[in-house]
């Protein structure tokens, strides 16, 4: 580790993260989204848990585009800038960009976030209201308040369809079209995704990052008969980070505490992640030295240094007991399942090796371990 390294660890800086294992879910900007954890020093994991597609067949678009061109909606509701810079690329392929543009020009132009009114005003179409919670909810209610009996409603969907927002809107008088400009579709290679739940459900992640609500729900779909496990972690020792409080939402349902920034951004997302963990170290003197536990590291004064997952979680399990010599029945619950009291031994024997520092764990003759603290 380099003096720069050492020092920003101390203080916070560009490897904040340094020690905290991050998993990405995300497909679309994965690559970015794993480069700005990995410049903050954390170790990632990338696991998409769906992706993106267009659709193979654009019938339904084009029926919903010609839809809106021969009856003009009353109102618009863009629900994802993606979607909707989608619907716009292929109504210009078909040669129905301009006539789109002009049915859509007298709507009431709905925004369900930043990312759809960024969209919306590049096209031209600039939005007159916007949801606070970014939820489709909050803009069924809002539109029935203003009345839709009779009015044709243009709904941009991105990923799936949202039937209780459309019956909603149809119960209150609107005709309602559904414009699906993409779907979401397994991973290609669904390995990595199962090995993130591996890791979740072991608690040997520290965070994971969500960036769309069906994301949420296809790594819980992954967890199957795990997925209690897996829901206990999030509640408990793995940070749940979402983009935004729609992306949350099936998470919180079960419970589960999680993270959202300010704004549905990918910098501000990992500035979330930044704020959250390292607060959640735990750090003590211990036999003369400075000891910080960090995700799968320990910084012993101010050096870093990684360990192996049975190491790390017989110190984590020492730390979180200061002083208290534990037994090697307590220590064997802390390892991973199938291991037996030898395995306890040989992993404060890697221990000791991983932290160079031979006297921070203390045997305690036909006791067990503990951690020596000063």
């Amino acid at each position: 580790m380099t003096d720069g390294a050492r020092s920003a660890t101390r203080s916070g800086g560009a490897r904040d993260l340094a020690g905290f294992t991050v998993g990405v879910t995300a497909d679309r900007r994965r690559d970015e989204l794993a480069a700005l954890l990995q410049r903050r020093g954390a170790r990632v994991v990338v696991a998409p848990a769906l992706r993106i597609v267009p659709l193979a067949d654009d019938t339904q678009l084009r029926e919903a585009t010609r839809s809106c061109v021969d009856r003009p909606p009353d109102v618009l509701v863009a629900t994802t800038g993606i979607g909707m810079r989608g619907w716009l690329e292929a109504a210009h392929g078909w040669g129905l960009a301009d006539p789109l543009r002009s049915a859509l020009t007298d709507a009431y132009v709905v925004a369900r976030g930043p990312k759809a009114r960024a969209a919306l005003r590049t096209a031209g179409l600039p939005d007159r209201w916007s949801p606070a919670s970014e939820t489709c909810e909050e803009v069924v209610e809002h539109l029935r308040r203003r009345g839709v009996a009779g009015q044709v409603v243009a709904m941009q969907l991105h990923g799936e369809r949202q039937p209780e927002c459309t019956r909603a809107l149809e119960a209150a008088g609107a005709t309602v079209i559904e414009v699906p400009v993409y779907r979401w579709a397994p991973p290609t290679d669904p390995a990595p995704l199962y090995r993130l739940v591996d890791l979740v459900a072991g608690r040997l992640v520290d965070a994971v990052t969500f960036t769309a609500a069906p994301a949420v729900e296809a790594l819980l779909r992954a967890a199957g008969d795990r997925v209690d496990t897996v829901l206990d972690a999030f509640r408990a020792d793995v940070l749940a980070a979402a983009v935004g409080a729609v992306t949350a939402e099936p998470l919180r349902r079960h419970g589960v505490p999680v993270r959202t920034p300010e704004r549905a951004r990918l910098g501000a997302l990992v500035q979330t992640v930044v704020d959250e963990l390292p607060g959640r170290a735990i750090t003590c003197k211990a036999a003369g030295h400075l000891l910080t536990l960090r995700g799968h590291a320990a910084v012993i004064d101010g050096e870093l240094r990684s360990l192996a997952p049975g190491p790390m979680a017989v110190l984590r399990e020492l730390a979180r007991h200061p002083g208290r010599v534990l037994s090697r029945t307590a220590l064997l619950r802390a390892l991973p399942r199938g291991a037996d009291e030898h395995a306890v031994e040989m992993a404060v024997a890697r221990l000791r090796a991983g932290l160079r520092a031979p006297r921070l764990v203390q045997t305690v003759v036909k006791r067990g371990y503990r951690l020596r603290v000063d």
